[in-house]
């Protein structure tokens, strides 16, 4: 028995009318009776085409500012009536039922309207009733009627009913219902979360993920896994709303890192540059301009950022893109790109350039996911950050002036360093990281011999970490890791605090002259 349905009535009432007139005049071609409402109506009417009224098909008009008008038997009873039962059709025929055999919906805008920031009656009004009522209705019934809520839709289905003498398939109708589930479940979602934020619900009883494939990706972390990037719909600035101008697909390493590179980037008000590699950073500079600040993000670990990924807070221009050309990058994201930065970039045929057209706010609210066997971690996104004011002077020397901007710009980045995370920074440019040590004093040591290697490299008579200062993402447990910042030439340092052994530790500071301040705020990243 063929699995093939002739599609001889479609009911068509969407929201986003793109190729609404081209697929609807495909139907009318075909001699499919189109049933609408509304706007939709309207639209095709005015380009020519023939549609029935759903209130004239149903005979009951539209009531409660249209809030009713396609909840009624005739239209559900036409998407949901099996066309193999006896007793369905009898019941049908009964009482006047045409069976509809393809329903074209999208949505209210809800999502759109949310994101303009309207007001709360207006966001109500836009939770859509009748779309989800009968999008479930024809996606459980699949086996008879076909379902389109996107409009990336209307040119495979044309092609079938091209190819089937104006029949659809089974497997296009199988596929076609499972979009349509995660779309009113993605709908859903969206509305629920709303609601939790309306009410201040940080983390309500139910919480649904819900996202929009952007891309496949040829594969995971690992070439034997399988991976996709899907998009939220949220405005942030960043990999999600970034146009890429040039290079090679983006895998999912390289999309990982590339967000890791520009939130850090997004943290500085003066001109910065954050070179990642695995997820931490090898390098972070500010400074008066591009050039300068990605040169001295360079200069802390030009080993490690060999095949990394660069990140500038302001619009990327030619001289920096032939700098960074010197060394092989996989990714460039900035907000912008002038002509001469994408000329430059033109040769490196596998260089991927992302312009986003904007900065992400590292203070905004926001969640993070992670999953865990059986379920998820949801948190607040660390949006926190110390200032000056913030500061606790625990030793009996106080920092300098200059002393303190460094501290406060090391202690920003360590909040994107892996823990436990150790960072030195001299003259607003890092010059020694340790990342993701099980043991704190083993960062410290690590980032002093990092420093060491390149400044060797660089042909410089002393690492970087000599008068430098030195930042930690926890409190030090022991005087150790302290002592090893010491060694390594710092001069002032900054941690949260808050250990058993914070006297200790700061006596071990005043016996080796450094200044050292507390935050009261760690920045735990694992």
């Amino acid at each position: 028995m063929s699995d093939l349905r002739p599609v001889r009535r479609a009911l068509i009432s969407v929201s986003d009318k793109t190729g609404l007139i081209e697929f609807a005049r495909f139907l009318a071609e075909r001699g499919v009776e189109i049933l609408s409402t509304g706007g939709s109506a309207k639209a095709m009417r005015d380009a020519g085409l023939t549609v029935t009224e759903v209130a004239d098909y149903t005979g009951f008009p539209e009531m409660l500012d249209g809030r009713v008008k396609t909840l009624h038997p005739k239209v559900h009873g036409g998407l949901l009536g099996i066309r193999d039962d006896a007793a369905h059709q009898a019941a049908m025929a009964a009482h006047g039922i045409q069976p509809i055999d393809l329903l074209v919906v999208n949505l209210y805008p809800f999502e759109a309207t949310v994101a303009k920031g309207a007001d709360y009656d207006t966001c109500v009004e836009n939770i859509d009733i009748g779309g989800p009522a009968m999008i479930r209705a024809a996606a459980k019934n699949h086996d008879g009627v076909a379902v389109v809520v996107d409009v990336e839709d209307y040119a495979p289905l044309m092609e079938e009913m091209a190819t089937n003498g104006n029949a659809t398939t089974l497997a296009l109708r199988k596929r076609l219902a499972a979009t349509a589930y995660a779309r009113t479940g993605a709908y859903d979602a969206a509305i629920s979360q709303w609601f939790a934020g309306v009410l201040g619900d940080t983390f309500p009883r139910r919480v649904v993920v819900a996202g929009e494939l952007k891309q496949s990706l040829r594969y995971g972390e690992n070439p034997h896994q399988q991976a996709a990037f899907y998009t939220t719909g949220q405005a942030r600035p960043g990999i999600a709303t970034a146009r890429q101008l040039q290079g090679k697909e983006l895998s999912y390493n390289n999309l990982n890192d590339t967000d890791a590179a520009f939130e850090l980037a997004a943290e500085f008000k003066q001109p910065a540059v954050a070179i990642i590699k695995h997820a931490n950073p090898c390098g972070v500079a500010a400074g008066p301009d591009v050039l300068g600040a990605y040169k001295a993000a360079l200069a802390c670990d030009p080993v490690s950022a060999f095949g990394g990924i660069v990140a500038i807070n302001r619009p990327l221009d030619g001289a920096t893109a032939e700098e960074i050309c010197k060394l092989f990058t996989e990714v460039v994201i900035a907000p912008a790109a002038d002509e001469a930065a994408v000329a430059a970039f033109a040769a490196k045929k596998n260089l991927r350039l992302l312009v986003t057209g904007g900065m992400p706010d590292p203070t905004s609210p926001g969640m993070t996911l992670r999953a865990v066997s059986g379920g998820y971690l949801f948190q607040n996104r660390d949006n926190g950050r110390v200032s000056l004011d913030g500061l606790k002077v625990v030793t009996k020397r106080a920092p300098t002036d200059k002393e303190l901007a460094d501290l406060l710009f090391a202690f920003r980045v360590c909040k994107h360093v892996k823990s436990n995370a150790i960072v030195y920074v001299k003259d607003g440019a890092t010059v020694g990281i340790g990342a993701g040590q099980m043991s704190r004093v083993d960062s410290s040591r690590i980032a002093a011999w990092k420093s060491q290697e390149a400044a060797q490299a660089a042909g410089l008579a002393q690492p970087g970490t000599i008068g430098s200062v030195v930042a930690s993402d926890a409190f030090f447990p022991f005087a150790d890791g302290l002592l090893a910042a010491a060694a390594a030439g710092a001069t002032a340092v900054i941690q949260p605090g808050g250990s058993m052994r914070d006297a200790e530790v700061i006596a071990a500071a005043d016996e080796k002259g450094l200044a050292m301040v507390f935050t009261g705020m760690r920045h735990f990243r694992h």
